[in-house]
């Protein structure tokens, strides 16, 4: 038998490779297909079945695609209704795949047809649990996520008590979990670094698994701390319960080359969005007007989420040369699936071409530093998370949250100069360009972010608050 987890960071995501005597399961892939199929075909050996944990919300999986290609079934646990050809297994019910045999626990409480695979080895040992978004290192899955009619967060809340205590913590100490998430997602609040753990482990170390706790302890402990979730992901829970494009019809969508010309044209005859995916420190030197910049090596897919309210809007991409399938590929993991072209050459070929360009006037810590001391009073915006700045932030500043734009341009005086950063310089680019896309022309970027700041031991610093979540 041969577990493998395949792990992608952007996404804070992991999908899991289950082997034995030639037979295969996958569990909640990503939309692209290759991974998986190369990984099989190594072993010569056949994926028989997909196992879904939910219908995920951060990301389009790769179900349909893989069973298209490979014949396999796809597999959901108790009261799931998809819109496609699927297994819904009942509770307890076992699937054999070659040696070994995957168990079905439906675990409702992140959502309701939430279910954790139990893998029993060859020699009828319960060795290893995936948890999709029902537990993960440290943390639980959040229950605000599949809200109709009486099924409040409480209420899912409490049933994940119920899953919790009596599906899973009953099995074995030694049982290696492994979650459908790390840190770095927005399905948990406050997850550990660390990939994959063992249930004793966690009984004693993560908050959520306290013997001694009362299920009104842990509802109020597992809503405390939760923000909104981002935008997109109702539609990609939808999409993942009804269906979706095939992934190679989305790639060749987007694989469209453009010159210069034709991409200036296509600017001006449609209602489309220039995502520049460039490094935002290469951005800021020059890019064209109103276009949007999301970084690809950042948290890249998550943030188009956040970002974009129109999960149809037709996109073209400005990015480095040879990196356009990359990014048509990572605005597919959650549902973007209208990118309609790219800049071919990329931003040098609009440079060249002597199109107009716009920048950002970025400035160093130490000069910001330098302007703080002549004025005090300087308009700082922190466009962190609320919950990163309410656990130390610089005196003085403004919280206006990325993940919030529209309400934290509001906190902006348009005609007067604010000084705008980050964590690092990533999210505070990100936020200069949609406002100037907006028309707002005085804002600076500071660069380095919070972290360059704090090092030059020049501001005031609120009292450091251990922070209760990371939404």
């Amino acid at each position: 038998m041969q577990i493998e987890q395949i792990y992608t960071g952007c996404l804070a995501q992991g999908a899991y490779y289950i082997e034995s005597k030639g037979e295969v399961a996958i569990i909640d892939p990503l939309r692209e297909t290759a991974p998986y199929l190369e990984r099989a075909a190594k072993s010569n050996a056949k994926i028989k079945y997909v196992f879904e944990t939910h219908f995920h919300a951060d990301f389009v999986s790769g179900h349909l695609d893989l069973a298209h290609e490979t014949g396999a079934v796809i597999v959901y646990g108790p009261t799931a209704v998809p819109g496609f050809a699927a297994k819904v297994a009942a509770d307890n019910e076992v699937f054999i795949l070659g040696d070994v045999k995957i168990k079905v626990l439906h675990t409702p409480g992140h959502t309701m047809e939430s279910s954790c695979f139990l893998l029993i080895d060859e020699n009828g040992k319960e060795s290893a649990i995936f948890t999709g978004d029902t537990l993960f290192i440290g943390d639980v899955g959040r229950p605000d996520l599949a809200q109709k009619g009486a099924v409040t967060q409480e209420v899912l809340a409490g049933y994940l008590y119920d899953s919790l205590r009596n599906k899973i913590m009953i099995l074995p100490d030694d049982l290696v979990i492994y979650p459908g998430h790390g840190a770095g997602s927005a399905c948990g609040k406050n997850m550990s670094n660390e990939k994959r753990d063992i249930l004793g482990h966690q009984k004693e170390n993560n908050y959520a698994l306290r013997a001694d706790m009362t299920r009104e302890e842990f509802v109020t402990e597992v809503l405390n701390g939760l923000m909104p979730p981002p935008a997109y992901f109702p539609n990609n829970a939808m999409m993942n319960k009804a269906g979706y494009d095939s992934f190679k019809d989305v790639i060749q969508r987007g694989l469209h080359s453009l010159n210069a010309d034709n991409f200036q044209f296509t600017m001006q005859e449609r209602e489309v969005l220039v995502l520049d995916t460039r490094d935002p420190k290469i951005f800021v030197e020059g890019f064209i007007p109103s276009s949007i910049n999301i970084g690809i090596d950042g948290n890249f897919a998550p943030w188009v989420g956040t970002l974009i309210p129109d999960i149809k809007q037709e996109i073209l991409i400005v990015a480095d040369p040879g990196r356009e399938q990359e990014v048509i590929t990572r605005l597919a993991r959650v549902g973007y699936d209208f990118a309609v072209g790219f800049l071919d050459g990329g931003f040098e070929s609009w440079r060249n071409r002597g199109f107009e360009i716009d920048k950002i006037e970025s400035i160093s810590p130490l000069y910001f530093v330098s302007l703080y001391e002549k004025t005090p009073n300087i308009l700082m915006l922190d466009v962190r998370k609320k919950s990163e700045f309410d656990t130390e932030h610089i005196l003085g500043t403004v919280n206006g949250p990325l993940d919030c734009v529209n309400e934290s341009m509001l906190k902006i005086n348009k005609e007067e100069k604010t000084y705008v950063y980050c964590a690092g310089g990533y999210r505070s680019v990100i936020f200069i360009s949609i406002l100037k896309a907006r028309g707002y022309q005085n804002l600076i970027n500071v660069e380095g972010g919070f972290a360059s700041l704090k090092e030059t031991a020049q501001f005031e610093l609120s009292e450091y608050s251990t922070p209760v979540s990371m939404l």
